[in-house]
C-alpha cells in the first residue's frame, strides 16, 4: 500500500514543486503507483441486450441509509486496478463509505459477449446498473464519481435523467465534455502520444474480442492502420457502427456531456485543469453554463487526472481528499 496519503481536508489545489508541468502530473502517478493495492471481488451482472457487466467491490456491499454507496466510473481502457481507482477507493473507504467499481464492456482484460464495447456517452450501462443497486440496496443513497470518459459519461447520464436521478450527488474530473473538441486535441503536440498509447490497448481489446469467429465477422478489418492513425479516424469506424451513430460527428455530437450540464439537478462537482492535454480550454464550461447544482473546481493545473500536490518527493493526491470532502458535505441528501 502506498505511503503517502491524502491530507485529512483540502484546500484549494496547487502542484506539487517539481511536478507542475502537465505531462509530469498525468504521467507520475502510473510510475508511482504501478501496482493495484486493494483486492475486490467480482461479480458479473447480465445485461438486458444479452451482456455483462462487472462490478468490483472491496467488502461485501450493505444495505444501510447511513453509509452512502459510490459508484466509480473508470477513463478510457481503464480498470478497477488503474491508480486513480485504487487511490479514491482507498480514500472512500477509510471515510466510511461503500464504493463499487463499474467496468465499462470489454475493459478489465475480459471481452464482452456483444460487437459493441463502450463510449465516452454510454450513460445506459450505469444507469441501468444503478436501478439494480437501487433495488438490492434500496435504503442506501448512491453516490458516483467519474473520470476522463467515465466522467463525460456521469454528466451526460445526470443531464438526461435531470429530477429523475438515482444520484444524490456527483464528481466528474477531468470528462472531455466537448469530443468535438477533445479529438483535435488529442492530435496536437506531446498529447498525439497518449492517443497513440490509447490506440494501441484499444486496438489490442478488439483483437482479443475478435478470437470469436461470431463476433469477429461483425466488427471492421483490425489490420487496416489508418483505423488506428487517430480517435477521429477510429471512432468513425469502429465506434459509431458498432453503437448505433450515422458517423463520427454524429456521436461526438450526441455523446458530449456539455450541452447537457444545465440539466443536471443534483450536486455535481466538475474537477477540470486547464492545462489538461486531453481537453481543449474552449470545452470548460462557465458558470452559466451549467445548472444551479453543478460547483465548478478548475484550476490552471493539474494535467490529466493528476492533481498531484505536495512536493515529488512527497506526493500528495489531492483528489482524494477533495472527492470524499464533496461526497460527505451531501451524505444526508435522500433521493427524492
Amino acid at each position: 500500500m502506498p505511503s503517502h496519503l491524502p491530507p485529512k481536508s483540502s484546500q484549494p489545489f496547487e502542484p506539487a514543486l517539481g511536478l507542475a508541468n502537465c505531462h509530469l502530473q498525468t504521467i507520475f502517478p502510473r510510475y508511482h503507483r504501478p501496482r493495484p493495492w486493494i483486492r475486490t471481488q467480482c461479480q458479473w451482472l447480465k445485461t438486458p441486450d444479452g451482456d455483462r457487466l462487472a462490478v468490483h467491490t472491496p467488502v461485501a456491499l450493505r444495505d444501510d441509509a447511513d453509509t452512502p454507496l459510490v459508484l466509480i466510473l473508470h477513463g478510457l481502457e481503464g480498470s478497477v486496478e488503474s491508480p486513480y481507482v485504487q487511490g479514491i477507493m482507498e480514500s472512500l473507504l477509510g471515510q466510511g463509505l461503500q464504493v463499487a467499481v463499474m467496468h465499462f464492456r470489454g475493459c478489465g482484460g475480459v471481452p464482452n459477449l456483444l460487437p459493441r464495447a463502450y463510449h465516452s456517452g454510454d450513460s445506459g450501462d450505469p444507469r441501468w446498473l444503478a436501478g439494480q443497486l437501487r433495488e438490492r440496496y434500496p435504503n442506501t443513497p448512491l453516490m458516483a464519481v467519474g473520470y476522463s470518459l467515465g466522467g463525460n459519461v456521469l454528466l451526460k447520464w445526470l443531464g438526461e435523467d435531470g429530477v429523475d436521478s438515482p444520484l444524490v450527488a456527483a464528481v466528474s474530473v477531468s470528462a472531455p465534455l466537448d469530443l468535438h473538441a477533445s479529438s483535435r486535441r488529442m492530435g496536437q503536440g506531446f498529447s498525439r502520444v497518449y492517443q497513440r498509447h490509447l490506440l494501441k490497448s484499444l486496438q489490442h481489446s478488439l483483437r482479443s474480442k475478435a478470437r470469436d469467429p461470431d463476433l469477429a465477422r461483425q466488427m471492421p478489418r483490425l489490420d487496416e492502420a489508418r483505423y488506428f492513425s487517430n480517435f477521429r479516424n477510429f471512432d468513425d469506424h469502429f465506434t459509431a457502427p458498432l453503437h448505433g451513430f450515422s458517423g463520427v460527428d454524429d456521436y461526438y455530437t450526441r455523446a458530449s456531456s456539455k450541452p447537457l450540464l444545465k440539466d443536471i439537478c443534483r450536486p455535481t462537482l466538475i474537477i477540470h485543469a486547464e492545462d489538461d492535454p486531453f481537453v481543449c480550454n474552449s470545452a470548460i464550461p462557465s458558470g452559466e453554463e451549467v445548472g444551479k447544482s453543478v460547483m465548478l473546481d478548475i484550476s490552471k493545473r493539474g494535467g490529466h487526472v493528476g492533481f498531484i500536490s505536495g512536493s515529488l518527493w512527497r506526493p500528495r493526491y489531492w483528489l482524494e481528499s477533495r472527492i470524499p470532502e464533496f461526497l460527505l458535505e451531501h451524505r444526508s441528501i435522500r433521493r427524492a
